[in-house]
């Protein structure tokens, strides 16, 4: 009962009913504790892509795009998790179960003068299903302009648990 509880605590009551963005199920051969870490050390990586000036329309830029998790931590609220925090995240995880996170992607492209200029960025909830040698990633775009795809999020969060990271 108490570890039910716990583990009660890692999902995001107030997770839209309405249907998710993006849906996708994976063999997945490890376990909770695994997965958190690997989100964990996700938090502060980046990427170069390519996407529509934020001033000039149908110009296309070079921007960076930084990655940034939250974990639930009560129900309602959302904590950093990074490598220095997911010590305290795996005291309370069992082996399967259910855990929600809140993934930021923040934008910014260099001007003429190479000077790192900021634009809006997105905000993701993600929950993470494991189960019976099955992971359920359900991701719901929650703010922005959406210039990255729910299932590109999805697809870097597989490829992060690939790698082993």
């Amino acid at each position: 009962m108490v570890a039910l509880k716990m583990m009660r605590k890692r999902i995001y009551h107030r997770f839209p009913h309405r249907n998710v963005d993006f849906e996708q199920k994976y063999r997945y051969h490890s376990d909770l504790p695994f997965f958190v870490k690997v989100m964990a050390n996700m938090d502060g990586k980046f990427g170069m892509f390519v996407t529509e000036s934020v001033t000039k329309r149908g110009h296309r830029i070079q921007s960076k795009r930084e990655i940034s998790v939250e974990v639930v931590t009560n129900g309602i609220d959302f904590s950093p998790l990074s490598y220095d925090t997911v010590d305290e995240v795996l005291d309370s995880l069992e082996k399967e179960g259910i855990i929600d996170f809140r993934v930021n992607l923040r934008y910014s492209y260099l001007d003429g003068k190479y000077n790192r200029v900021p634009f809006k960025g997105d905000v993701y909830l993600v929950r993470s299903i494991i189960e019976n040698e099955l992971l359920v990633l359900q991701i719901i775009h929650m703010d922005g302009p959406m210039r990255t795809e729910c299932g590109r999020l999805a697809d870097t969060i597989i490829d992060e648990l690939r790698r082993g990271s």
